[in-house]
């Protein structure tokens, strides 16, 4: 969407029930059973990202508020553009063109297009109607305590309409699964156009009137939210929605006591001011198409406030500062200060902005999206910053809701570890089933995606210890593969909690080599650097049993050989991964095969004599 034509809204709930006035999280679906034990134990996970930040715990930012709620910008409009061109990677392109960004009319860029990419998706460029892609974007905003994704419709009349049922229908599915995804509503236009009438007549008529996938809808104050002016529409749409209008101005705050903000330069204000004089909303943005000297200008605009610029310091001169989220940390420090109801990010997976000759000041402009530097997606990248901002978001939006306390130490049992015994084990950790889909899907223009490495659908880890050995349980969906498969069944380690040791904080890893005769291989990390510094480098412990019955698997491990005082009280972490492709890559866990728990989080087991 273009630059002023942007805004974004979030929706919250609280409602009105039988003439009383309900808490927000009481008029959204009530989760099953597995989807509030898999929040208890994934919203609690600790995770390390590239730069060292780790996860706040529960003694940093304390327990759950269930009044509060965060909304996230996010663009169904891929589907549309890749009918009609092939990607065009900006970043990609000027490194062959250096000189092509002064010269609108520079032959290299071949002619005017429709639109441009910034930079690669970690999941390529792919349609929004990937339902591999919506899937992966279910569990990854789940866990990250996203309670609503808002859909830019901001641009005309157009509401993409294919993609966001396709996303309807996959996050339905990934529900019952057990993902606990975020509810969706929409963002409109900024005034009460006729092409804004349209689209909310259209959308009221051939979503919310037929009640379909009714179970997504977000509620806020007793009805359906949706960012948009109610001006001249029927008195039954009227009557069905909250309307919170967008505001589309940068700086200025709120020009009625109803409009939300979607994107604000630093500090940002608060809208819709309550009685006791806090506020409903306010928004957090990764960079902003502004400049201290133009006001709103394009992304590529001297002195725009990309990813490393802040309101204290300006312009970060570091290299390195793209990847740390500056201008981002400081709206959310602010945001966290002012303690609304609710905080909307901008943004999720934009990734593409039009080029014009001349726009806000800026000659052969992009208004909204232009370098990895000036640019506000949140989605993890190919290179570049990777997936520092997912996890800079996690982090936010925990010390801001709060989180679940991470649980109890283990005692060393005194029972025989048999078959039998994993049945009274209660303290399993879930993990998502049927998140083992292959890959068959258009992308752009001229390209197709395929991903086929799901193999083994990891469903729930449980782990248990005595005064020797610690024993690893992993259950899958169905029967569990040939072990001589590559990449089969691998368990990671981290026996000291430190991710600067290991490979990304992992000491040891069993099953790198396909396990025979019964017997898999322990590992340990050399900790000797490799070039890229991620120190894939492992050296041979010791052969250790292991128990494969049908859908489940058992690896026993003496304390020992981890290192393990068995008089002591320990804590180690611990991820499942079955069919890795890119070994040293961590971004694998995200990509290819399935992992438990997701990414870079890890189980935790805290034991104790």
């Amino acid at each position: 969407m273009n630059g002023t034509r942007k805004s974004l809204l979030r929706c919250l709930l609280t409602a009105f029930a039988v003439g009383l006035l309900l808490p927000a999280a009481a008029q959204q679906a009530q989760p099953s059973q597995r989807e509030k034990e898999l929040h208890r134990y994934t919203s609690s996970l600790p995770a390390t990202d590239e730069l060292g930040r780790r996860l706040p715990s529960h003694e940093e930012v304390g327990d759950e508020r269930d009044d509060r709620f965060v909304g996230l910008f996010y663009w169904t409009w891929h589907t549309n553009f890749a009918n009609m061109m092939e990607p065009f990677d900006v970043t990609k392109f000027l490194r062959e063109h250096p000189k092509a960004i002064d010269d609108f009319h520079d032959p290299a860029w071949g002619g005017v297009k429709v639109t441009h990419f910034w930079g690669e998706p970690l999941f390529g460029y792919y349609r929004d109607t990937d339902e591999w892609v919506l899937r992966k974007h279910a569990e990854m905003l789940g866990e990250a305590g996203v309670d609503v994704i808002i859909f830019d419709c901001t641009n005309g009349d157009m509401l993409w309409t294919e993609s966001y049922m396709k996303l309807c229908e996959v996050f339905t599915q990934a529900r019952l699964d057990g993902v606990k995804t975020p509810q969706i509503a929409f963002i409109l236009a900024f005034a009460p156009t006729p092409d804004s009438r349209r689209a909310i007549t259209q959308l009221y008529n051939e979503l919310y009137k037929p009640k379909k996938y009714q179970d997504l809808w977000f509620y806020w104050k007793g009805k359906p939210l949706i960012l948009a002016y109610d001006d001249d529409l029927s008195p039954e749409i009227q009557d069905f929605f909250t309307f919170r209008p967008g505001q589309p101005t940068y700086q200025g705050g709120p020009q009625n006591n109803r409009q939300w903000g979607w994107l604000e330069i630093y500090p940002q204000n608060g809208y819709v001011r309550n009685a006791d004089g806090s506020y409903e909303e306010m928004p957090v943005g990764v960079a902003q198409n502004w400049s201290a000297e133009r006001g709103l200008t394009a992304m590529n605009a001297p002195g725009s406030f990309g990813r490393s610029y802040t309101h204290k310091n300006g312009q970060s001169p570091s290299p390195e500062a793209t990847g740390e989220g500056l201008n981002f940390q400081e709206q959310w420090d602010h945001a966290l200060k002012v303690a609304p109801e609710f905080i909307f990010i901008t943004g999720w997976n934009e990734w593409i902005a039009g080029r014009y000759e001349m726009w806000m000041q800026q000659p052969n402009a992009f208004p909204d999206e232009f370098s990895q530097e000036k640019s506000r997606d949140i989605e993890p990248m190919r290179g570049g910053h990777g997936d520092n901002y997912y996890y800079q978001m996690i982090a936010n939006i925990r010390r801001f809701k709060g989180m679940p306390s991470e649980g109890e130490s283990v005692p060393a049992t005194e029972e025989k570890v048999d078959w039998t015994f994993w049945k009274g084990v209660d303290n399993g950790f879930r993990s998502h089933k049927g998140n083992t889909l292959h890959r068959s899907s258009q992308g752009w223009k001229g390209s197709y995606m395929t991903n086929e490495t799901g193999r083994n659908d990891l469903v729930e880890a449980k782990v248990a210890h005595d005064r020797r050995n610690v024993y690893f349980y992993i259950e899958c969906a169905d029967e569990i593969s040939s072990p001589q498969d590559s990449a089969w069944m691998r368990l990671f380690i981290d026996i000291d909690c430190r991710h600067e040791t290991g490979w990304e904080g992992y000491d040891f890893i069993v099953n790198r080599l396909s396990p025979s005769a019964g017997k898999a291989l322990l590992e340990q990390n050399s900790k000797s650097q490799s070039p890229e510094g991620k120190s894939w480098n492992w050296m041979r412990v010791r052969e250790i049993p292991y128990y494969l019955r049908g859908n489940k698997l058992v690896i026993s491990i003496p304390k020992r050989l981890l290192g393990i005082n068995g008089s002591r009280e320990f804590r180690l972490e611990f991820k499942w991964a079955d069919n890795m492709q890119e070994e040293g890559n961590i971004a694998d866990f995200l990509v290819n095969g399935d992992v438990a728990p997701l990414g870079r989080f890890n189980y935790v087991l805290k034991g104790k004599p």
